[in-house]
């Protein structure tokens, strides 16, 4: 298996290349050349694969049509390291369970960090301590949060040979808990940086330090955010779990919703069902920064400022620039690279927006690819957490609510409507006191997080500024 950029590069990258490297050379992001299709014979062996030998073999199914350049033992071994009932809490890595009137919501928080991005970080600090150690180099990872990818990279990186983690978050924009989960961490290899803006300028700095090239190679810098493939390849995984665990016979279609803010989650979904996977439809939910609703509903892609990106009760979704999504315009632009360049690198540095609503491709968007689009607002959050608390005694988290409330709009009669659990309400107790008037659970490692001592550094969204840091810290 080859990997492309969507920029137009063509030179043939393995899967262990890029996933050290992060951003392509041209500025893209890497995709395969081709996504392997998965006939009927193979979806029925992969049911049985899941529900008698588990999800790690699921993902060592899955993810073995896309790496070649690992020995098939060894990536057997790092998706059984990854995917244990001691990491995830439960022996099913992403138990289904039913909420009402064929919507489902998939756990995907069962993690040391309490968040989905653990279902393919932890996977990604396994893979990355494989390769260096192989390669016998080092790698210096710069990443960018609006909430939950900062703390499970740490979690994910802590204590792994031959990595350091500089995670930039913007400064005061993450819940409480958020926080003191990153900063509270103590290792010699994890260094976070409170930037002076939004998650925006953050995912900036991190895109203009992976593209100068000469810094790059010399500081060795990767990337863990979802702009990384082998995370998004991760989380292909669990779209497989949910659709073995919603259906007895391959003949039956499922549709998920999926909280949607910088497009990495959904674009998972998107690639299980380029590969075949029977998904009637991928529902996108955003909250109030309704980037990614705006262009499903009118084929217009327009940034917001950070002036104009709201501050919201599901902060990991304040985000105005989807990087994701330059992947999925690829493959509905017919993966020409060249259009795309014109749209990401010059349409939106010149004008910040684009319009597709008169391409033929957009005007088959629904049927060809199946997406579809729906928002909320901080009034729905409350009334769905609420809702689903008093209803059916299942407390759900800020990010998910926003699911929960499209979904229930989205909902089709006899197609299971499978909403991904993004984060336990713990992260965002303020909110779930607002709408309840209960305190969450918290797991007893994190009691008292908040109150225990942090190292940070504060910073102004700078380019040099980070540059220099880093420099200073590999010397």
């Amino acid at each position: 298996m080859n990997y492309i950029s969507t920029r137009g590069d063509q030179s043939p990258k393995h899967f262990c290349d890029i996933l050290l490297e992060g951003l392509a050379p041209d500025g893209g992001l890497y995709l395969p050349a081709f996504y392997p299709q998965v006939d009927d014979a193979t979806l029925s062996r992969w049911r049985v694969v899941y529900h008698t030998l588990g999800y790690g073999e699921l993902a060592f199914e899955i993810l073995s049509l896309f790496i070649d350049d690992i020995a098939a033992a060894d990536l057997r071994a790092l998706c059984a390291k990854t995917y244990t009932a001691e990491v995830f809490g439960t022996g099913e890595i992403v138990p289904l369970r039913h909420l009402e009137n064929g919507i489902w919501l998939e756990a995907l928080s069962n993690g040391p960090t309490l968040a989905f991005k653990d279902m393919a970080m932890q996977l990604l600090g396994n893979l990355f301590e494989y390769e260096l150690a192989r390669r016998g180099e080092q790698l210096n990872i710069l990443g960018a949060t609006s909430g939950d990818t900062g703390s499970a990279a740490e979690y994910a990186m802590r204590g792994k040979q031959g990595v350091r983690v500089f995670m930039t978050s913007p400064q005061g924009r993450m819940s409480p808990f958020q926080q003191a989960q990153m900063f509270s961490l103590m290792d010699d290899n994890i260094f976070n940086i409170a930037v002076d803006g939004v998650f925006d300028d953050c995912q900036d700095m991190v895109k203009a330090v992976s593209n100068d090239l000469e810094f790059k190679r010399q500081y060795k810098i990767g990337t863990v955010n979802s702009i990384n493939w082998a995370r998004l390849l991760a989380q292909v995984v669990y779209y497989f779990a949910g659709y073995f665990q919603a259906t007895e016979a391959n003949a039956e279609k499922v549709s998920f919703t999926v909280p949607s803010g910088n497009f990495g989650n959904v674009c998972a979904g998107h690639v299980a069902r380029m590969m075949g996977l029977p998904i009637a439809r991928l529902v996108v939910a955003t909250n109030e920064n309704d980037v990614l609703d705006e262009f499903f509903k009118t084929g217009v892609y327009r940034v917001r400022a950070s002036a104009d990106t709201h501050e919201t009760s599901s902060p990991s979704m304040d985000i105005s620039k989807a990087s994701n999504f330059e992947r999925f315009v690829f493959d509905l632009l017919g993966r020409d690279g060249a259009r795309v360049k014109a749209l990401f690198e010059d349409a939106l540095t010149r004008t910040g927006r684009f319009d597709l609503s008169q391409h033929p491709a957009f005007n088959n968007i629904r049927l060809r690819y199946g997406f579809d689009s729906g928002k909320s607002s901080h009034a729905d959050r409350l009334a769905t957490i609420k809702d689903t608390w008093l209803r059916h005694g299942m407390m759900i988290d800020t990010h998910t609510a926003d699911g929960v409330k499209v979904a229930i709009e989205q909902v089709q009669a006899g197609v299971p409507m499978i909403v991904l659990e993004t984060a336990l309400p713990i992260k965002f107790a303020e909110t779930i006191v607002e709408a309840t008037g209960l305190e969450p659970e918290r797991p007893l490692k994190f009691v008292g997080i908040e109150s225990r001592p942090r190292r940070v550094i504060n910073m102004p969204a700078d380019v040099q500024a980070i540059k220099a840091y880093i420099a200073e810290k590999c010397r």
